[in-house]
């Protein structure tokens, strides 16, 4: 028996002991389990890194990674590195084999043709076995269909107002490696969630300006799409208040966020949003379903609503 096996076999005695069976996924992407249950979730940013800052981040408080390529280097050999750290220095508290990832990429969705243009970004990405892509600049309601088509592919069952997905094959490769599972299993359910039940892949956009807000209905409103949120730093920019983003926020960006929540809500969609410990109670009461904070909230956040699933 190996020291590994060895510590399995052991913790699982002691955990029946106490009367207690440890927690089994029913999914490999832990975001989407707790959304699934009704649990809100929350999340830490890291700005790149490789292998090491994978092991580092394996036991993380978060539910899933934010892994930032916006404004960060856009390096994939470093993002296939910290992938594998990840699955080394894993699994997480509830059993998954890493936190989910979600990578923000530096695409300005300002209409299809960027978007197709620029779909390789979206390509090597996924290749790499992250669990999930957040868009910037959400503008073009024709942008975002390219970009959920991008992630699918094209055998996979069609959705009203989806064109065919044009994600290649080859691309399961690496990322099944990461997930721990057959490439033909991969296939199967890299897919867009809730469009398809099955489906373990995360897509959210920021709608981050005045452009992307009057058009914010009809974007998030595309099938494949599961969150969204309203990016007060880029917001604030965008009707040229250059100070003004830091809470209290003034009339017009809640406005803005009010625009953007209320079409989140309509199309049964989640929103993403800060939360802070002082107001974390209200911020749940609101209906923020993904927060940005840090352990101490997320953890006050995981209390009040209940959570089973250990963390």
């Amino acid at each position: 028996m190996t020291m590994i096996r060895a510590f399995t076999f052991f913790l699982s005695i002691h955990l029946a002991l106490l009367g207690a069976e440890p927690y089994k996924p029913k999914r490999i992407n832990k975001a989407i389990e707790l959304l699934e249950q009704g649990q809100p979730i929350y999340y830490a940013t890291t700005s790149g890194g490789g292998y090491e800052e994978g092991r580092k981040l394996a036991k993380t408080w978060a539910d899933y990674i934010n892994y930032e390529m916006e404004h960060g280097a856009f390096d994939i050999s470093a993002l296939r590195a910290f992938m594998k750290g990840l699955v080394d220095a894993g699994p997480t508290k509830s059993g998954h084999r890493t936190p989910a990832v979600i990578v923000t990429l530096p695409v300005v969705v300002s209409d299809e043709a960027t978007v197709r243009a620029n779909a390789w970004m979206i390509q090597q990405v996924l290749g790499t076995g992250v669990h999930g892509i957040l868009m910037c600049h959400a503008r073009s309601p024709e942008g975002v269909r390219a970009f959920v088509e991008a992630v699918r592919y094209p055998f996979q069952n069609a959705a009203p107002g989806l064109g065919e997905g044009t994600r290649g094959s080859g691309s399961q490769g690496y990322a099944s490696q990461i997930w721990g599972i057959s490439g033909e299993q991969y296939i199967r359910v890299a897919d867009t969630w809730p469009l398809n039940p099955k489906g373990e892949i995360l897509l959210g956009l920021k709608v981050e300006d005045r452009f992307a807000v009057a058009n914010v209905a009809r974007s998030v409103a595309v099938p494949g799409i599961a969150f969204a949120e309203w990016g007060p730093g880029d917001m604030s920019w965008s009707l040229k208040l250059t100070v003004d983003h830091t809470k209290p926020y003034p009339p017009a960006m809640l406005e803005m966020r009010g625009k953007v929540f209320q079409a989140v809500k309509a199309n049964k969609k989640f929103f993403l949003d800060g939360v802070r410990l002082p107001t974390i109670q209200a911020n749940l009461k609101e209906g923020i379903m993904i927060g940005s904070g840090d352990e101490a909230t997320a953890n006050a956040g995981r209390r009040l609503t209940k959570r089973a699933m250990p963390w």
